[in-house]
């Protein structure tokens, strides 16, 4: 295959097999279960091969004409690949685990024909060359998003609905004006290593506009403080859209689309000038502090780590708007990390409902006695969160905060603290649960399951958990997440 073809490859493998799977019926569950693994598989390896050429500096970019003056481009450069393998990763295991939870389930081609779209959207934001593609994909994927969030139907599913659809709506129209303005002053912007508009003079008062337009625009979906009410109301959806929302899809596509923003659109020195980036580190330590808190009062458990993304993901805002080479690697490899980990811990809490009938904080009593394996996994991804070494999310922490040191803005260490406090408040009192409490007489419903559960079920979080782990014990190697960001720092970013 042509390299200039190769991303668009990518969008397409999932797509496809999307679209075919519509027109499957309910009973046709072996050719479906094909499709959808055919299709998570292919773009494992096509983002493969992808990785390869990106790390020997091979320049991978389809461009097709598409508006006057603006061309539809996919370019898969080192950042692009950072959240695209993330994504083909996490969603070829989130298909394996969709599979089983949906068993039985109606509208299941609905179901998947969607994810299968929605994940290609995923992708054409990771892959996006310019500004106009970026947000083609960007709508794409709430369009997409939204099917799964009200899969059930239930009044609940289509309030929480509702709210998704106001907000990333919104959200979608700030940006859409914002490019467009953006356009009129300074014409086509393609994603430029120290940013695009670095060769463009004067416009400072609208160039600051312009910049709170985007950032609000895609600060909706990624969950920053005040526009994050919409993502605590989405865990109606299955236990895999919630795991796609919060890992692979939409938040880390808002949070990846800040990258874009700061780096390859503004650039950190005309940010600087502008004076719009410590505004943003602002708004994303007040939001790491704000959803930690909120996340100590909630006894849902899925709502819990919905507000624990919330303040997770700012980290990786807090890294890309502080001027310094380290801390933009932290916030970049957080990227990765908070994907695996928080994956590993909706992967658990679903199988804990599925299992057990288990939804709340305060049913968790004695579950690792009944489920250890999933609550092992579950406790590898919150001992992660909280920073404990030598996991993923000790690795990001310690860029942050070193990072934040050098640029001498030591106030992120103490935003860090006080985090990884809150953090170990809500987590920790889940684990003593579920390790050291007796078993309730009876579950909230009877036993699915024989065993601890399906291997379906169990597989995917063991396998993420095993990644968490060997993403911070073998940090220092040359193929890990953090040796990626620190490839597209030295090639992108650095001075």
């Amino acid at each position: 295959m042509s390299g200039a073809w190769l991303p668009l490859a990518v969008i397409l493998s999932s797509a496809l097999p999307g679209l075919a799977i519509f027109f499957l019926g309910e009973e046709r569950h072996g050719a479906r279960t094909a499709l959808n693994l055919l299709g998570a598989a292919g773009k494992v390896v096509l983002l493969g091969l992808a990785l390869r050429s990106a790390w020997l500096g091979e320049a991978l970019e389809t461009r097709l004409p598409f508006l006057p003056g603006a061309d539809f481009v996919l370019r898969a450069d080192a950042p692009a690949l950072l959240f695209g393998a993330l994504s083909g990763v996490l969603w070829l295991l989130t298909t394996v685990y969709a599979i089983a939870y949906l068993e039985g389930s109606p509208h299941r081609s609905r179901f998947f024909g969607f994810f299968s779209l929605c994940v290609s959207a995923s992708m054409g934001v990771a892959l996006a060359g310019n500004l106009v593609t970026f947000l083609v994909f960007y709508e794409l994927l709430t369009l997409t998003t939204w099917p799964l969030v009200v899969h059930r139907g239930t009044p609940k599913a289509m309030e929480g609905g509702r709210v998704y659809l106001a907000y990333t709506l919104g959200g979608s129209a700030l940006l859409l004006g914002g490019v467009a303005w953006l356009h009129a002053v300074a014409g086509p912007v393609e994603f430029v290593a120290r940013g695009a508009l670095a060769a463009v003079e004067g416009h400072d008062a609208a160039l600051r506009a312009i910049f709170l337009l985007m950032a609000a625009g895609i600060g909706v979906k990624a969950a920053l403080v005040p526009l994050h009410g919409w993502l605590p109301r989405a865990m109606v959806a299955p236990a895999p859209v919630s795991a796609l929302l919060h890992a692979v899809a939409v938040v880390k596509a808002g949070a990846f689309g800040m990258v874009r923003l700061v780096y390859d659109v503004f650039g950190l020195e005309r940010g600087q000038a502008l004076g719009v980036l410590l505004p943003l580190a602002v708004v994303a330590a007040v939001t790491i502090v704000w959803g930690s808190f909120r996340a100590l009062f909630q006894d849902d458990l899925k709502k819990r780590l919905a507000y624990s993304t919330v303040s997770q993901v700012s980290y990786i805002i807090l890294g890309t708007a502080i001027l310094g080479p380290l801390s933009t690697v932290g916030g970049l490899v957080h990227l990765v990390h908070q994907g695996l980990m928080k994956i590993t811990l909706f992967f658990c809490a679903g199988n804990l409902a599925e299992t057990l009938g288990v939804h709340a904080v305060s049913e968790m009593k004695g579950a690792g006695q009944r489920m250890p394996l999933t609550m092992a996994a579950f406790t590898v991804g919150a001992l992660g969160m909280m920073g404990l070494p030598p996991l993923a999310g000790f690795v990001s922490k310690w860029y942050l905060g070193v990072g934040a040191l050098e640029a001498g803005q030591g106030w992120v260490v103490l935003v860090l603290a006080a985090s990884t406090l809150l953090n170990a408040a809500y987590f920790l009192p889940i684990l003593r649960a579920a390790w050291f409490e007796p078993p309730p007489a009876a579950w909230p419903h009877e036993e699915r399951f024989k065993h601890e559960t399906s291997l379906g079920l169990l597989i995917p979080p063991l396998v993420t958990a095993l990644l968490v782990i060997l993403a911070g014990l073998f940090a220092g190697s040359d193929w890990s997440p953090l040796a990626w960001a620190k490839l597209i720092v030295s090639r992108e970013y650095a001075d």
